[in-house]
């Protein structure tokens, strides 16, 4: 599957320390080529639709639309992250 960054994805990843940069690519990975992978954890963000949130370690977490054959990744960040999106 496709991975698209958004420029606000971006600017979330680049704030995030190194060692939870390395396990974002990690899990990116994963999710690039098999959606269900259980490190990821994905499930449906009840609050938005057509939303979804994957697990990067117990304390982050990232969202984002699967649009045909392609994860369009919006944020990053700490679990809090459904809030302030």
């Amino acid at each position: 599957m496709k991975l698209i960054r958004t420029d606000r994805f971006l600017r979330d990843y680049r704030k995030l320390p190194a060692p939870v940069r390395q396990q974002t690519d990690r899990e990116l990975l994963y999710l690039a080529h098999d959606i269900a992978h259980p490190s990821l954890r994905v499930k449906r963000v009840r609050k938005y639709k057509d939303i979804y949130e994957g697990s990067i370690n117990m304390d982050y977490r990232f969202l984002f639309q699967i649009i045909s054959d392609a994860c369009i990744l919006l944020r990053i960040g700490r679990h809090d992250i459904l809030e302030r999106a």
